[in-house]
């Protein structure tokens, strides 16, 4: 069928797809409405349905459902949906224009477990610490209705409602407007390649599944079959209405390499396109951040050039090379990575596995990103897949000595990439990130605990390990505990953060992106590398001894920031200790004699 003109739908007859039913009717908790046909599967109630209307659609006289496109639930996933008023909102934010992703720093926050509130509201009572500590990003874990009170949010179900325990509609408009006052932009988290178990209804309504792909949560999204114009409809115009209504300054697309889509035009760059168009209508800038595993430049190339349009992507590769340096782990796909060539291949090129065989995978894996510059890619020590897809979800400061994260925090937010922190990480949490779900069915409950405490075979970690996602427990464990940021060694570490972000955007040669311009050298034996961004340098020392670096033109250096006292510079050279990082400055003169 084909797409019918969306001018047509008037959202106060609650419009609903469903191509394959005979009757439709709304149900509203005081009676039941009418549906006629009004053309490419789509239906329309024979009256308005004032703001505030409690309902659900009854199709050929099967048990109600709720609305595919429901924009609020307030009992949960299986209660009835309820309509919103356009202008039941105020919004504070007129002028306000995102800074670009290019100067930014992530913070990526999960809003139930930010705050001791767990709300959009609660989140908002702490938005002068990401202030403070420099952010201009805020990603929020998906906040589409999932089932229960508690879970990370990517087992959603109702993709366009704010999920009801965190504050609903409303509480997420003032979360943003609230951002945007402060100066602060805010990317949503969103989930394209599946749907939860519980609470989807949506293949009762139309063909949005298939079983010719299969993902490893559940069903495949049909985005390229018979019936699939509406469904990749259903997707886009979610995104779009993110953007729009909520004032989202950009999206993070969850594992994209799980979206199979064989059409001509891929998913991605449809939206890409859409949200151009979007951004010209609106006069704000926005970004689409792709997670993705296949270490393809395609994903953020742009499409005059055969790309996806993607404005930035996550980099794994980064990650567990400096994650599996830092630690020494080797197990899962840390097997492939570990040497200080590893750092220094991402630090160069992005990837590590450029088209090169990739032990783990038994294959080769990627291809060259030659060209694309460093603001395309996010880099991160830690975030809530790395933390929470641990057995027991520890954060790097369980995993490594202070100095070692002092170092770990140096690389993140001073190469060459946008860095991204993960909520608590600026102060080395002592609290845990772990896997945790709030299913009413007790059946399904315990399946996913099953389900999870097998899942970790490749790294080594048993089942008794792993602690049940259903036990409130394990929700709790992972509740930051802000007043932790006055221990010393917490605050030192939020200082060290806050030093290095500040020097991240003081310093002129930190604002540039040219992969091919980064010098880097290091030492495998001794355990050291530097890298160079203009006059600004970078070194580290993971070895087990002191370690003297040779490093063109480092005499007269100025040392801006150490983890440790006893750096100096020796001559030609930068004398390190044990687990320790320096950020110095060279002259002009010596940095172009040093490349010349």
């Amino acid at each position: 069928m084909s797409l019918v003109d969306r001018r047509l739908l008037d959202p106060r007859r609650l419009p609903v797809w469903a191509p394959a039913a005979e009757r439709v009717e709304a149900v509203l908790a005081d009676r039941r409405l009418a549906m006629h046909e009004a053309g490419g599967g789509w239906w329309l109630a024979e009256e308005d349905v004032r703001p505030g209307s409690d309902y659900r659609f009854s199709l050929d006289g099967a048990d109600p459902l709720p609305d595919p496109r429901s924009p609020w639930q307030p009992q949960g996933v299986h209660g009835p949906s309820r309509t919103l008023d356009p202008s039941g909102f105020e919004w504070r934010d007129a002028g306000w224009q995102p800074p670009p992703l290019a100067a930014g720093l992530v913070y990526e926050m999960h809003v139930g477990t930010f705050s001791e509130a767990g709300t959009f509201e609660g989140a908002i009572d702490r938005l002068g610490h990401l202030v403070e500590l420099g952010v201009t990003h805020v990603e929020l874990l998906p906040v589409a209705e999932f089932p229960g009170q508690r879970g990370w949010g990517y087992d959603g179900v109702d993709l366009y409602a704010p999920h009801h325990a965190y504050g609903g509609p409303h509480g997420l408009g003032r979360l943003v407007d609230a951002c945007h006052a402060r100066g602060l932009a805010v990317i949503l988290d969103v989930v394209y390649n599946h749907l939860g178990p519980a609470g989807n209804y949506l293949g009762a309504y139309g063909p949005y599944f298939t079983d010719r792909y299969s993902t490893p949560w559940g069903e495949a999204v049909n985005l390229d079959g018979p019936g699939s114009d509406e469904v990749r409809r259903f997707f886009v115009d979610n995104a779009l209405m993110w953007l729009r209504d909520y004032r989202f300054d950009g999206l993070r697309l969850d594992a994209v390499h799980a979206i199979v889509d064989t059409s001509a035009l891929h998913l991605l760059e449809e939206l890409a396109a859409e949200v151009d168009v979007l951004e010209a209508a609106t006069g704000r800038h926005k970004v689409l951040i792709a997670e993705s595993d296949l270490n393809d430049p395609r994903i953020v190339r742009r499409p005059e050039i055969g790309g996806y349009g993607m404005d930035a992507q996550w980099s794994d590769d980064f990650h567990h090379a400096l994650h599996s340096l830092l630690t020494g782990e080797r197990d899962g796909y840390y097997a492939d990575f570990g040497a200080l060539d590893d750092l220094a291949q991402t630090l160069r090129h992005a990837y590590r596995y450029r088209g090169q065989y990739a032990g783990f995978r038994h294959r080769r894996h990627g291809r060259p990103a030659d060209g694309v510059p460093g603001h395309r890619f996010l880099g991160y020590l830690q975030n809530h897949d790395q933390v929470g897809n641990r057995a027991q979800g520890e954060r790097s400061a369980a995993l490594m000595s202070h100095g070692r994260l002092k170092v770990g925090a140096a690389v993140v937010l001073l190469a060459p990439f946008v860095p991204m922190l993960f909520q608590g990480e600026e102060w080395a949490a002592s609290t845990p990130f772990q896997y945790f779900t709030d299913h009413p069915d007790l059946e399904l409950g315990r399946a996913v605990s099953e389900g999870r405490r097998q899942e970790f075979g490749s790294f080594g970690w048993q089942p008794e390990q792993v602690p049940d996602p259903q036990d409130r427990a394990t929700f709790e464990r992972s509740r930051l505990r802000w007043a932790e940021r006055d221990q010393p060694e917490h605050a030192e570490m939020l200082d060290w953060h806050r030093r290095l972000v500040a020097l991240r955007q003081a310093e002129a040669d930190l604002a540039g992106y040219d992969l091919e311009s980064v010098d880097v050298a290091f030492d495998e034996d001794a355990g050291w590398l530097w890298f160079s961004r203009g006059s600004i340098l970078v070194a580290l020392n993971v070895g087990s001894h002191e370690a003297r670096l040779p490093v063109p033109g480092i005499q007269g250096a100025e040392l801006l920031l150490a983890s440790s006292a006893s750096a100096r510079v020796d001559g030609d050279a930068l004398r390190l200790a044990p687990d320790s990082v320096v950020v110095a400055r060279r002259s002009a003169s010596a940095v172009r004699a040093a490349t010349s």
